[in-house]
């Protein structure tokens, strides 16, 4: 085997690598020798089969076998002795970019390339000043809560048949619809429900069955929106033929012990409380952004130093694709597009930000012993695992357990939390009272500091998102900006994986320790 340093440039480092055949070609006889006592042959006891038979049954499998690992072993050689902390999956690729063809017999000479991440400066982490903007779940906040939620546990009752539907009521109705006078795909349906209203239906639908009774029969005309998602009904004029089963009379609910022994509780105190805690778990959750931004903004602003291009280029990538996601979704996407074209320095200031950021608290993580315990990640990979199908789970785990990469991104954000636990117990925190409207006023004015191209985007419509006739309308989303104060602290640096005798592709990593 030899190792020759090709470039060390910066974060940069490339090398040259040869695996001579004649060292492939010892492992194989070595794997050869151990396979020889277990195979089976017919005419043959047992653990006597010839090497050479053992060779021309296996031979290709035993040979792609050794050349991969006899790869692994090199480039895992080269971190080794160089002391090299890998910024991302080194690329190794072969010399003269052909495939590699382990039944040649010839020498593999390899290149591999990678970025490693920097020495950062001892973080200075004394003198930290945070502001904690508090609020209080006071009687009234609490009582506005248990208000809305006796609201949202309303029930309709059946109105007499001489009753006539008006906005807030609900119809139960039978439709059909057609173009042209021709009934089309998903324009059909039976007992559904609809509060007139609601906005959930096309416009102009919910409209026409106001002042109607049950058993009316009514022809509804609307006009598909032009960004319908069946292409065939974009912009479409049509009519649904629409009979109204029953009209029900909102029936809402009254917040007392009645209310509370419905859903299982002791009563209306236990109802009370609990609202309460879900209430002052969401204020200190805004709490707790607000102080974290705070804390990121001094860290960022008092360390600089470099950070791997490769890193960088792949957090970019992923802000930039959730923002064409964002743009496509505008009233004019193209207008959206040039807007975060004109801005893409500035959202690659803020990828960089973001990395250096991530660097930077796993620095202190480490330098201070902050650590995610096994316990703590085998929860998180138990709570990952559930929100695929149950065939699919044990897979998942396994993947998780034998890609250190995934495992990486996986206890990142637990490991962020835990680092930026231990700021907040180094720092100096003098408390302030405020309302919600004051906390989240300054939150959003964190967003608007750390994020310039994405506030400076105007707010617009969303597309709804067209459904079967007659489509329910997508409620509007709130754009998630590219957020700086996000840094995803690195976890623990993963080894390097085992590449495939062919060119091994370079993964985008969870940030490393």
């Amino acid at each position: 085997m030899q190792i020759v340093e090709t470039l060390n440039e910066g974060l940069k480092r490339a090398y040259d690598i040869k695996i001579t055949a004649k060292d492939i070609e010892s492992r194989v006889d070595a794997e050869v020798k151990k396979m020889a006592p277990q195979v089976n042959m017919p005419g043959f006891r047992k653990g006597k089969v010839p090497a050479n038979l053992v060779r021309k049954m296996h031979g290709d499998a035993i040979m792609q076998d050794a050349v991969n690992s006899s790869i692994q072993e090199c480039v895992q050689k080269t971190i080794e002795d160089n002391k090299l902390r890998p910024a991302m999956q080194p690329s190794v690729v072969s010399k003269d970019g052909k495939e590699i063809d382990p039944k040649s017999g010839d020498d593999v000479e390899l290149k591999v390339e990678l970025e490693i991440l920097p020495d950062v400066p001892a973080p200075s982490i004394e003198g930290l000043k945070l502001e904690r903007l508090q609020v209080e779940a006071d009687k009234k906040t609490v009582d506005e809560a248990l208000e809305k939620f006796a609201e949202s546990q309303k029930q309709f009752e059946t109105a007499a048949k001489s009753y006539k539907a008006k906005i807030g009521d609900q119809c139960l109705i039978d439709f059909e619809g057609k173009v042209d006078g021709v009934p089309f795909d998903g324009g059909k349906g039976e007992g559904m429900a609809i509060e007139l209203g609601s906005g959930r239906l096309i416009p102009g639908f919910e409209d026409q069955l106001v002042g109607k009774k049950a058993n009316d029969e009514v022809l509804v005309k609307v006009t598909f929106p032009d960004d319908y998602n069946v292409e065939d009904l974009k912009g479409k004029d049509a009519t649904f033929d629409v009979v109204i089963g029953e009209v029900q009379k909102p029936k809402v609910a009254k917040a007392d012990d009645e209310m509370a022994k419905a859903m299982g509780l002791e009563g209306i105190d236990q109802l009370t409380e609990l609202l309460k805690g879900q209430i002052e778990q969401e204020l200190n959750g805004l709490t707790r952004t607000h102080m974290k931004r705070k804390l990121l903004d001094q860290l960022a602003s008092s360390h600089d130093f470099e950070v791997p291009p490769s890193m960088v280029e792949a957090e970019f990538n992923q802000i930039w694709q959730q923002l064409e996601q964002e743009a496509a979704q505008e009233e004019d996407p193209e207008a959206a597009k040039k807007e975060m074209d004109d801005e893409k320095d500035e959202y690659r200031d803020i990828a960089v930000r973001r990395v250096r950021l991530g660097l930077l608290l796993s620095e202190i993580g480490q330098a201070n012993g902050v650590e995610v315990s096994q316990q703590e990640m085998s929860m998180l990979i138990q709570q990952a695992a559930q929100q695929y199908r149950q065939e699919d789970r044990q897979r998942f785990m396994e993947y998780i357990q034998q890609d250190a990469m995934a495992a990486a991104q996986l206890r990142a954000p637990m490991y962020e939390d835990k680092v930026v636990d231990f700021l907040f117990e180094k720092a100096e925190i003098t408390d302030k009272k405020v309302t919600r409207d004051e906390l989240e006023a300054a939150i959003e004015a964190e967003d608007e500091a750390e994020t310039k191209p994405a506030a400076k985007k105007k707010a617009a419509a969303k597309k709804p998102a067209a459904k079967k006739a007659p489509a329910k309308k997508a409620a509007a989303k709130k754009p998630a900006a590219a957020k700086a104060d996000d840094a995803k602290a690195p976890a623990k640096k993963a080894p390097a994986k085992k590449p495939a005798a062919k060119k091994a592709a370079a993964k985008k990593p969870a940030a490393k320790k």
